[in-house]
């Protein structure tokens, strides 16, 4: 039976058996993170050696391990006692392990942004993908036809936001000889946002042409909120609730036009105001409404730490930063300015710069005046750590923005606990960008 994107059904959703194979790859120079002596050796043999923190050099990103088994358990949990799906956007890490765990957990689907990630993700036989974009690349389209005729079991569904994304779709579809109709989800988008019709009657038009597109099925409702604000300030909330009941009300307007095989999706959430999307859209009649955060099973010590709905409602059991930065003092040219070894190749930076948290085995620095101020390709500016941070210190900086942290590194090791005297190294996820 050919599966729907919203059909039921349970099991792993994605080959176990082909991410348990990435502890048998062998670790050489490619790898930034992996030390010398962890060369030509499989990751395996090497962490059943338990290396620890101290084995591994600086500039570094790693993983707590225990942050990310509460990030995840805390979300699955949020959703279930919401009574939402979730599809966790696999964009932020691109790692098939922790795909596999947000899948183990309980979540619907994967989301994706573009082809190639798509490609990832079917190499590692995720069966239930959401493409949050439009796909009207020929070749690409062709592709998946490929895909969905030969197994029966792999969802897809993709947005589109204009007759003309309709008709071009359905233009390389018929060409590739498409067996099995591609399900799209109408994106609703807003004023000075991103992508997705403007307005509500603009989408009904686009519905219209999908039900006229013979390779196309008409499967729901989408968009992102998150494109049309940026903070939690009444002002920012106010207009995402205004975008959501847009939503809302498109998803009433089409309800007659649905198939009747599924119930029909509605998607929206990020990992900024998925609290607002539960509020505005959970009342929907026969519809499985469907998150797509996907920063929450990394968090950070900046951007969504101060805009994550479990921060901002209180009482809730919050997200835990997982990704740190490890950066070594390699200069203090003025007393109160030091250097480090990781700079903007390592590092995220778009949203926020790293936090100085400690120096290993050393004095802790939140709470002082320590401030990375700038970075370069290759250097931080630290700046009033002092005496705090000789030359030759190890400093563990709290990151901002996990989607622009793990693009940075293709393999990043997982420690028992960043707070630990002596962190072990209990994993290596392998990233794929």
């Amino acid at each position: 039976m050919e599966q729907t994107f919203a059909s039921g059904g349970t099991g792993p959703g994605i080959a176990r058996g082909a991410v348990a194979a990435l502890a048998d790859e062998p670790l050489d120079w490619r790898f930034k993170a992996a030390p010398p002596e962890s060369w030509g050796r499989t990751v395996r043999q090497w962490l059943a050696d338990g290396p620890t923190l101290s084995s591994l050099g600086t500039p570094l990103l790693t993983l707590d391990g225990a942050a990310v088994e509460h990030n995840v358990r805390t979300m699955a949990d949020w959703c279930a006692k919401a009574g939402v799906a979730l599809a966790p956007h696999g964009k932020t890490t691109m790692a098939p392990a922790l795909w596999q765990a947000q899948l183990d957990a309980g979540s619907h689907g994967i989301t994706l942004a573009n082809l190639p990630q798509v490609r990832v993700a079917r190499a590692f036989g995720v069966q239930r993908i959401l493409l949050a974009n439009t796909l009207l690349d020929p070749a690409g389209l062709a592709w998946l036809a490929g895909e969905l005729a030969a197994d029966p079991s792999f969802a897809f569904l993709s947005w589109v936001d204009s007759a003309e994304s309709v008709r071009l779709m359905d233009e390389a579809l018929r060409a590739a000889g498409a067996a099995r109709p591609v399900e799209v989800l109408v994106e609703l988008g807003g004023p000075r946002g991103r992508t997705g019709a403007r307005g509500v009657d603009a989408a009904v038009e686009v519905a219209a042409a999908v039900l006229r597109a013979p390779t196309l099925r008409l499967a729901g409702v989408g968009g992102y909120e998150g494109a049309l604000a940026h903070d939690a300030t009444a002002g920012g909330l106010a207009t995402v609730r205004e975008y959501l009941r847009a939503l809302a009300r498109l998803h009433g307007r089409l309800a007659s036009a649905y198939p009747d095989d599924a119930p029909p999706v509605v998607t929206a959430g990020g990992s900024a105001y998925f609290d607002l999307v539960v509020e505005e859209l959970t009342d929907l009649p026969d519809a499985l409404v469907v998150l797509r955060s996907g920063a929450y099973i990394a968090h950070d010590d900046g951007f969504y730490r101060g805009i994550s709905p479990l921060a901002r409602a209180g009482g809730e059991a919050p997200f835990r930063g997982a990704l740190h930065g490890w950066a070594r003092v390699i200069s203090r040219p003025e007393p109160q300015l030091a250097l480090l070894d990781a700079g903007k190749r390592d590092l995220p930076f778009d949203e926020g710069l790293p936090e100085p948290q400690r120096v290993r085995g050393g004095a802790e620095l939140t709470g002082t005046a320590a401030r990375i101020t700038a970075l370069n390709d290759q250097h931080a500016f630290l700046r009033d750590a002092g005496d705090l941070a000789p030359i030759g210190a190890v400093l563990r900086l709290g990151v901002s923005h996990p989607c622009t942290a793990f693009d940075k590194w293709t393999a990043i090791p997982v420690l028992d606990s960043a707070d630990a005297a002596e962190p072990k190294v209990t994993g290596l996820v392998r990233t794929f960008f």
